[in-house]
């Protein structure tokens, strides 16, 4: 019991940064549990979030799914050079050059902070005219208007945050990025309940007190991400020639990022069609199926961090020139996941009604977020081999294949399925829940089958 409390703490410190030697084993704990922390807040934030705008009415909860769903869009393009920065990195940090490893960090971070004020101003202008497309009630958007806005509005320091994080991910140091998004969920947590209701102090805003209590929270966390690139522990330095514009290293960034960036616009866009699908059905469906959403990412995210961790490793044994290593980490790293997520999927399923209804006493809520989550605990088995393999692929500086395995599953799948038995076929919101458990499923057997024939081992990031 000592040995592995000790362990915990030395994963939990980050002392060890490169994991190309030693114990595969060891090295997917090592990487792992930094990531599953990580994702663990984010995911506990994701639930306290929508608790508390819970409180406060089913439109409340409807505009938070709804900016959600579009935003993602957004996410996905910081995913995308998150996930570009993590390759590269992790590659240099493998070859043992961390000089140019930092180069790639300070690149990406411009790229990151151009895209995203674009974005940021598009957003917040076009507010309103986002939700209406989305299907929102008039009523909602004059209600609840003010979250999407200054939503958009941060969406630099969400970006910047997730980028960052990739970029420690890539350099071994998991614990500095479990850190950083401690630190903003963790404000966030605390901040939720104040701007939300107007506890003490501070003038009760409604939903739109999440919207800054977020924003808030992950400033703090860009915050101490970026002294700690500066002035901290990270094995990456960023100094003023670092920080200078490399042309080379920002158009290698941005062919990786670009598909990296595809392959999640890709599965996001598909949210939105599947987003527009449900809200025929009401505003009632749309809170149930966002509860039951936010209690499925509390427990996917946990499982990106088993995935993140099995990107890391495959980027830095084939920088240190052992492909072998990094193709049985990956294996090792989908089973265990996979224990995780059947174990869960098994508890999901049998307390649907008990979980849903912690959040709304709304029957009608409470029916429409049953139904989601049981359906999708269906696919959970499959899609835990999916997701680290996936992000196994973008490790090796790979992003096309599982753009292209998104594509077929999410577009020529899930969308056109959801909408024959939804629609078509008259079965209603779970013909969506079903189509989104079929093509996950679909998507892990398809990436499993190309993992093997091993080409992700000849990419050059």
């Amino acid at each position: 019991m000592q040995k592995w409390w000790s362990l915990l703490l030395r994963a939990i410190k980050g002392t060890e940064k490169n994991f190309t030697t030693g114990s595969i084993n060891r090295a997917i704990f090592f990487l792992a549990i930094p990531m599953i922390m990580e994702m663990l807040m984010e995911s506990a934030f994701a639930l306290v979030d929508i608790f508390f705008v819970a409180q406060i009415s089913t439109d409340a909860v409807a505009a938070v799914g709804l900016t959600e769903t579009v935003v993602t869009l957004v996410y996905s393009i910081a995913i995308g050079l998150a996930m570009a920065a993590t390759a590269m990195v992790a590659r240099r940090v493998g070859e043992g050059k961390h000089r140019e490893a930092s180069w790639v960090a300070g690149q990406a971070i411009w790229l990151g902070i151009g895209i995203s004020v674009l974005v940021s101003i598009f957003g917040t202008i076009y507010a309103p005219n986002i939700l209406r497309l989305m299907g929102a009630s008039e009523t909602l958007i004059a209600n609840n208007v003010g979250y999407t806005r200054i939503i958009f509005a941060s969406n630099t320091v969400i970006v910047l945050l997730f980028l960052i994080n990739g970029v420690f991910r890539g350099a071994g140091d998991a614990s500095l990025a479990m850190r950083a998004l401690w630190l903003a969920n963790g404000l966030n947590i605390l901040l939720d309940p104040l701007f939300i209701f107007g506890i003490g102090p501070f003038e009760g805003m409604g939903v739109t007190g999440a919207a800054v209590a977020t924003t808030i929270g992950r400033a703090a966390g860009v915050s101490f991400q970026l002294y700690v690139l500066f002035r901290g522990s990270s094995i990456l330095r960023l100094k003023t020639m670092v920080l200078r514009v490399s042309r080379s290293i920002i158009l290698r960034l941005l062919n990786i990022a670009s598909t990296g960036a595809s392959q999640f616009l890709i599965g996001s866009a598909s949210w939105i069609f599947l987003m527009r699908i449900i809200a025929r059905f009401g505003d009632d469906t749309v809170a149930g199926y966002t509860i039951s959403i936010r209690l499925i990412i509390f427990t996917i995210l946990p499982a990106w961090g088993l995935a993140n961790a099995a990107a890391t490793l495959v980027g830095q044994n084939l920088g240190a020139g052992k492909p072998e290593r990094a193709e049985i980490s990956v294996w090792r790293t989908a089973f265990y996941n996979m224990l995780f997520l059947l174990s869960v999927s098994v508890v999901f399923f049998l307390n649907a009604e008990f979980l849903i209804g912690m959040f709304t006493k709304d029957p009608l809520v409470i029916s429409a977020g049953v139904q989601s989550l049981k359906i999708f605990c269906i696919g959970y088995t499959f899609f835990s081999y999916g997701m680290v393999i996936s992000q196994s692929f973008n490790g090796a500086g790979d992003t096309r294949t599982p753009t292209v395995i998104n594509l077929i599953c999410f577009w020529l799948v899930e969308i056109p399925l959801a909408y024959f038995l939804a629609i078509y076929s008259n079965w209603g919101p779970s013909g969506v829940y079903w189509s989104i458990a079929i093509s996950e499923s679909l998507l892990a057997v398809i990436a499993v089958y190309l993992f093997r024939l091993g080409r992700w081992k000849l990419v050059k990031a």
